[in-house]
């Protein structure tokens, strides 16, 4: 089955596609901000330098992490479900479950070494502009160097790998357990269900977002700047909580939007419902970088605008440790929409891709290459308003927390541009990647689309 796994990388590299960038980009993240643990020890950081150096390496390092053991799981997830009737034909013939699990993982281990390796290479002038951004806002001396070494290598290599063999457990075991008449009914229908173990991994990550509010409230309360310590994580918690839900949520959402699809696209949008309906896993795994990146940039960038009035208010300047938490704030921000930006890109494209022969059946059947286009119109739609308010729900968890406890308000403040400015960009980046990626697909003949 190895051999298997390595020849399935070699013929469907494009099926991989998303999960190697999600597993690169990740590499490179991890060793950039591991890299300052590097910077730390071989160069002679002392005192603030040193803190500000472990900080930033640890907290934004470690929120780069949850991101991309999610995203990795969340594309394998995508990729497997995508291959639902390839494995059910190997269960037909005789492949029993270990068989297909040493399969499923030898695939994502080959994939996470290659990933990991290559990653290195952006990995290191991102450490490096991170420590010029510090070395420009004085929290860190010049006259300490740049290193990049065995930490942030292992960091990376280490890191990838293993979450890409979790990842790949887990969504194998889900594939694998169901029987063969069970496995080509979902390869047919496209129906996924929330399955148990995903609850209660969504219900605890709610539950540690609200934790995170509850220390907010008591334990930092009055305490100033010290409070984005524990409600800046409550957002990307939620948010991954919800984004777990998101398979119910998506049909929830669908059933709401039916009524007015059909009112404003007509026999299209009749097409996207019916669409939507089927094709909730694989909608859930495209609304997922929605919600991260409109939850966890919005929570951010109101928290810093609390945080910039609290001190106006207070007529105070910032000191070192203030600059240092603003400056991780914008780190996140930019990693956060870096990286969920191109994640949203890829899942996209994977999976309207993999839709090529469904847009040739529905073209057969009596579709025009317009109306296809307008129900994938419509159902990005959905799945940008769903993701905007799932991330919305998320960032709240942050807001408010931070903002009883910082300034005795739970109202946000900072200019209202800010956050359409995020939902803008969310939107753009939804609408046009779906229409491009149909468009293309759509320029297949459709006999040929549909016997792929």
């Amino acid at each position: 089955m190895i051999e298997l796994a390595l020849r399935s990388l070699r013929r469907r590299a494009s099926a991989f596609t998303a999960s190697f960038l999600a597993m690169f980009l990740g590499s490179a993240i991890i060793m950039a901000f591991g890299s300052m643990l590097d910077t730390a020890a071989a160069g002679g950081a002392t005192g603030e330098a040193k803190e500000t150096l472990v900080t930033i390496a640890n907290v934004v390092g470690g929120w780069g992490l949850l991101l991309v053991v999610f995203a990795v799981t969340s594309t394998l997830t995508l990729s497997v479900r995508q291959r639902a009737s390839e494995i059910a034909l190997l269960k037909s013939v005789g492949a029993t479950p270990a068989q297909l699990s040493r399969m499923i993982v030898g695939e994502a281990a080959g994939l996470a070494v290659v990933a990991a390796l290559l990653g290195a290479v952006p990995a290191y002038p991102a450490g490096r502009a991170l420590l010029g951004l510090l070395h420009g806002t004085g929290q860190v001396p010049e006259d300490i160097g740049y290193h990049f070494g065995p930490v942030a290598m292992s960091m990376g290599i280490g890191v990838t790998v293993v979450s890409a063999v979790i990842a790949a457990l887990i969504t194998a075991r889900r594939a694998t357990r169901v029987r063969v008449t069970e496995s080509m009914t979902a390869a047919a229908t496209g129906d996924t269900g929330l399955s148990r173990k995903r609850v209660v991994f969504a219900v605890l990550f709610l539950l540690v977002a609200v934790s995170e509010v509850v220390t907010t409230l008591t334990v930092m309360d009055g305490k100033g700047t010290e409070a984005m310590a524990t409600s800046g994580q409550a957002d990307i918690f939620a948010g991954i909580g919800l984004a777990l839900l998101a398979p119910a949520i998506m049909r929830g959402a669908t059933a709401l939007a039916a009524p007015l699809l059909r009112a404003l696209g007509g026999a299209a949008g009749d097409l996207a419902v019916s669409t939507m309906r089927r094709r909730a896993g694989a909608l859930a795994s495209a609304v997922t970088p929605v919600i991260l990146f409109v939850g966890t940039a919005v929570g951010t960038l109101y928290a810093q605008a609390i945080e910039n009035e609290a001190m106006d208010a207070a007529g105070l300047t910032k000191d070192a440790e203030q600059k240092s938490i603003e400056t991780l704030n914008f780190v996140v921000i930019g990693m956060v929409v870096l990286f969920t930006a191109i994640m949203l890109v890829n899942t996209l494209i994977a999976a309207t891709a993999h839709r090529r022969r469904e847009f040739g059946q529905t073209r057969l059947a009596g579709a025009t290459p317009r109306q296809v286009l307008t129900a994938v119109a419509l159902e990005s739609a959905v799945l940008t308003v769903t993701g905007v308010v799932c991330g919305t729900v998320a960032s709240a968890f942050t807001i408010v927390a931070f903002g009883l406890a910082r300034r005795d308000s739970a109202l946000p403040v900072g200019n209202a541009w800010t956050f359409l400015a995020v939902v803008a960009l969310a939107a753009v980046l939804t609408g046009a990647t779906s229409w491009a990626a149909t468009r293309r697909a759509i320029r297949v003949p459709a006999v040929e689309a549909a016997l792929r």
